[in-house]
């Protein structure tokens, strides 16, 4: 494996940012099937890793250093966005809602990013403001975020874990 270059962690989850903002705009411009999945599962991978990494690594570093609420927004919103990439993999684009799903993730997403990229208070610029170490907690994502997309390559999503929904039967 080649040695990327260290990305503080912000840097990193804001790249991911910048990637599923534009695979959401290709899958908006997307004529047939085959090429509406191939992009709608390719969000699902990308979210799916981006909020295990900010699940696992970057929110417990902020915690107690950050506005709390904040935090707690941030999970909501992920658990939110892992009902509908379960509806997005587990459909097709002939499903009725399919289409309908895909904007609604991309509305949800847009909403999440505003707030952690807010100008100076955002969860970014909390997280810069406080006594984190960024640059090692971008290492430790880095490698994470390989370890995820090797074993997403073996077996595919994994299911996904709401930390704030209880189980709802429909």
């Amino acid at each position: 494996m080649a040695e990327s270059k260290t990305q503080d962690a912000i840097a990193l989850l804001k790249e991911d940012h910048r990637k599923v903002e534009d695979l959401f705009e290709q899958f908006e411009k997307a004529k047939g099937d085959g090429r509406k999945q191939k992009l709608a599962l390719e969000i699902c991978k990308e979210l799916t890793i981006h909020t295990i990494l900010e699940e696992e690594i970057f929110y417990p570093a902020c915690e107690g250093k950050v506005e709390e609420d904040l935090l707690k927004e941030s999970f909501v919103e992920h658990d939110a966005a892992k009902v509908l990439i379960a509806e997005i993999e587990a459909g097709e684009p002939s499903d009725e809602f399919y289409d309908s799903k895909v904007k609604v993730l991309s509305e949800e997403i847009e909403h999440h990013v505003e707030e952690e990229e807010q100008p100076k208070k955002g969860l970014f610029a909390q997280a810069r403001e406080a006594d984190i170490d960024l640059k090692a907690i971008g290492e430790q994502m880095a490698r994470r975020k390989a370890q995820l997309e090797e074993e997403i390559q073996a077996s595919g999503l994994p299911e996904p874990e709401t930390t704030t929904l209880d189980k709802v039967e429909v």
